[in-house]
């Protein structure tokens, strides 16, 4: 029997269906336990618990990061573990493992601080760090994982290690970037950077501007500075009340910017994303850093997904025709495809070494698609078509953060790194995680 200060919940049990489920509705998890801990100490109960009796193990915090089907195995929820902790001296803020970004937010913005966050407030702060993290300051900053201090973690022996630079820092490399595979990391302490506001927010041009407006964005990012985070969208918005009248039903290629710097040279570098039409609604002003959500403005809700993505060197007229041609206003396309440009800070290597791959990316194309409305299989199709055809573009790789359902194959794992960054996290699992304790995610199993 387990024993923890938390609930431990089983099949039928009346809180066993909502500690079970991931953001990822696809996925219908059937785990044999779900330990909901109340504290690091649960955490280490759970995980030896699991060693003992052959079970493998996941961790939920947000619902996020459940990446596989757990059925029949054990789920550490640490979403109690949700204290924030700021430090406005050293610029630091120390985050439990169950902690959203929205958090981080709120905690910082008084101190004029903000953390290198996604564009959405509501995933996991711990998750997305681990996986390297892409955020609206991250052009400027680099990856969420390059501004680490410290790890708390337990590893697959059931110890609590404190991991830094000077303290276990092959594991510490390993944590950054290797994502879940080497431990549950139940605090992290992270560098928070000056910034109050952004001048943000998106340019939705209608299906007869699609090609300026895709052709122009092309050519204007490969020209902006680090100061300036930028994506480009290409979607079809649905018939519904969520969705803002002047969009609602509508096919629109989205121009979103996020530009940390004074606001009137913001104003002045998104001045040629105007020109491209009359968008159908324009959301870009100057607004405070605990808003940069609104930017994206992602679901806030779990939804059945199927997700690719893959890491382009550059994005080129003829990338941008060849995206038109599947995922523009005449495909017919059940695709939403997003393009973020990389570069700046993300391309240089952090002070201290990290396993975070994808830093010869000039862009990120990333396509998501409900599951539903089109069956899974004609999805993959789709899918399958989409990032075929970005290959002449392509680095080869791929972002770990942005890996979907079919994606927990090792060979795919493998192109988030470089194949020496991967052969070094093989073997660092040999040491830390040799039975593959830590398997239900998108795996890095150990060396041999």
């Amino acid at each position: 029997m387990i024993e923890t200060k938390g609930p431990v919940h089983r099949p039928g049990d009346d809180e066993y269906d909502a500690r079970r489920t991931g953001y990822n509705l696809a996925l219908d998890h059937r785990p044999a336990l779900v330990v909901s801990a109340a504290d690091t100490a649960d955490v280490i109960a759970a995980v030896r618990y699991a060693a003992e009796h052959g079970l493998a193990v996941a961790v939920r915090a947000t619902g996020h990061g459940i990446s596989v089907p757990t059925d029949g195995q054990l789920v550490i929820d640490t979403a109690a573990l949700d204290e924030v902790t700021v430090d406005p001296a050293a610029r630091t803020a120390t985050v439990g493992a169950g902690v959203r970004w929205r958090q981080v937010l709120d905690a910082a913005a008084p101190h004029g601080l903000a953390p290198l966050s996604g564009s959405n407030p509501d995933v996991g702060a711990v998750g997305y760090t681990l996986g390297g993290g892409i955020g609206l300051l991250g052009r400027r900053h680099g990856f969420a994982a390059d501004h680490v201090r410290r790890l708390e973690v337990v590893t697959a022996d059931g110890r609590l290690v404190e991991t830094g630079p000077g303290t276990e820092p092959d594991l510490f490399w390993a944590l950054r970037g290797g994502k879940d595979n080497f431990g549950i990391v139940t605090a992290m302490e992270i560098d928070l950077v000056p910034c109050t506001g952004l001048y943000g927010g998106g340019l939705y041009y209608p299906a007869e501007s699609a090609a300026a407006a895709l052709h122009g964005w092309a050519e204007w990012s490969r020209t902006v500075p680090e100061e300036l985070a930028t994506s480009a969208q290409l979607i079809s918005y649905p018939d519904i009340d969520a969705v803002p009248e002047p969009i609602r039903g509508r096919y629109a290629v989205v121009l979103r910017v996020a530009w940390s710097g004074p606001a009137e040279q913001g104003e002045d570098w998104v001045r040629p994303l105007r020109a491209f039409g009359t968008p159908l609604l324009d959301t870009v002003r100057e607004l405070p850093f605990t808003e940069a959500g609104t930017i994206h403005h992602e679901p806030p809700f779990a939804h059945p997904a199927y997700d690719r993505n893959t890491a382009l060197r550059e994005f080129t007229g003829a990338t941008a025709d060849a995206v038109l041609e599947l995922a523009g206003p005449d495909a017919d396309s059940p695709l939403i495809v997003e393009f973020r440009l990389q570069g700046g800070a993300y391309s240089r290597e952090p002070a201290v070494p990290n396993a975070v791959g994808g830093r010869d990316a000039g862009y990120l194309a990333f396509s998501t698609s409900m599951i539903g409305p089109v069956p899974l299989d004609g999805l993959r199709t789709a899918h399958a078509a989409l990032h075929e055809r970005l290959r002449p573009w392509s680095t080869g790789g791929a972002l770990a953060n942005f890996f979907g359902l079919d994606d927990a194959d090792p060979a795919v794992v493998r192109t988030a790194y470089p194949e020496p960054v991967h052969r070094r996290l093989t073997e660092l699992k040999t040491v830390y995680d040799p039975g593959n304790l830590f398997r239900l995610n998108f795996n890095i199993p150990p060396a041999g």
